[in-house]
């Protein structure tokens, strides 16, 4: 599953994220969802989310 629709994700769920350095080399972050910070119910670039670690990016890939 990709990371495009808000109601996919839950706190507490495992993801991996993009961070905003790494957009250009796609490297991904792996980690817990502790916050979700897109509001709309979609974002064709992933939901924006806060990590566990502190971690914020878009969810790419849903584990």
């Amino acid at each position: 599953m990709n990371g495009t629709n808000r109601a996919d994700i839950q706190p507490g769920i495992e993801v991996k994220i993009v961070l905003k350095q790494d957009q250009r080399s796609g490297k991904l972050t792996a980690g817990v969802v502790k916050d979700l910070l897109t509001k709309s119910p979609n974002h064709p670039h992933g939901i924006k989310v806060r990590l566990e670690s502190g971690d914020v990016g878009r969810v790419k890939v849903i584990v």
